[in-house]
């Protein structure tokens, strides 16, 4: 199933899936947020270190297949497969889009 994604949503799946920690990076506004396993990220620099560091642990694909909006939020729920303990699992990507760019991000299952 095909789903439309907002532009800096769609560009943040497309660097993932190439592993591209700089391309993620630059999809966020510099102040931004990602909070991802437990862990808080903030600024681009510490957001391309968190992608790079994952890429470097596991391999895996995310694939999106549902997009709802909650109030100022844009929630993409992914199917992700790879090399990581509880695979596969359906995660939920709860995005806050400014300016373009994502300003925050949080995954969760």
């Amino acid at each position: 199933m095909s789903i439309e994604l907002p532009e800096a949503i769609d560009a943040y799946f497309s660097a993932d899936k190439k592993g591209d920690a700089q391309a993620i990076a630059e999809g966020f506004t510099q102040d931004a947020t990602v909070i991802d396993e437990g862990n808080t990220y903030e600024g681009r620099e510490a957001i391309r270190q968190w992608r790079a560091n994952a890429s470097t642990q596991y391999t895996y694909t995310a694939e999106p297949f549902d997009i709802a909006e909650d109030r100022h939020r844009t929630i993409v729920t992914s199917h992700v497969v790879g090399t990581f303990p509880g695979s596969p699992i359906d995660l939920r990507y709860f995005f806050v889009l400014r300016g373009g760019k994502i300003a925050e991000l949080e995954i969760v299952p």
